[in-house]
């Protein structure tokens, strides 16, 4: 096990965190456990997104961060804000891999933003209920359509136009 990662998660020595799902990146070497369902989860369609992740959009499950704990490879973790450019711990920032580059997750400020794919659903995978997309954010920016019923957004969600 690690050392406690930061006071704004949950400890490696708390005795009544009762974990719910587990994450690691692809290699095994960054793992962590989250007692809770996701707050939200959403499918995001910016330019940035598009670029870090190689993909046309990233589907992302929010997390409190009291409720994520890193049980392994703190010491293998690399951070990058991409709105500064600068490969540090400056939040909100990404998370990766040093040893395979898997990004792990966006972390905020009080919100882990965890990629659903990284989760053990077992095999096959059944994706529970709550990791399901309610939304598609900045969606004007999309290189392909989607239609799944979820709301469209041109921005963030409740805080830019509904398309």
């Amino acid at each position: 096990m690690t050392t406690h990662f930061g006071e704004e998660y949950a400890s490696v020595n708390d005795e009544n965190f009762k974990a719910k799902y587990r994450a690691s990146c692809y290699c095994g070497a960054i793992c962590y456990e989250v007692q809770d369902d996701p707050v939200d989860a959403k499918i995001c369609h910016c330019i940035a997104c598009q670029k870090l992740h190689g993909a046309p959009m990233q589907w992302a499950a929010i997390f409190y961060k009291r409720d994520v704990r890193i049980t392994a490879g703190v010491e293998n973790m690399e951070f990058y804000n991409s709105e500064l450019h600068k490969h540090e711990r400056i939040l909100p920032c990404k998370v990766s891999c040093k040893k395979c580059k898997t990004l792990i997750a966006d972390e905020g400020r009080n919100m882990w933003l965890a990629f659903p794919s990284l989760f053990d659903f077992g095999s096959p995978p059944r994706i529970p209920e709550k990791f399901r997309p309610t939304c598609h954010i900045f969606y004007g920016m999309r290189s392909m359509d989607v239609e799944d019923g979820a709301t469209k957004w041109s921005g963030h969600k409740n805080k830019s136009q509904r398309l």
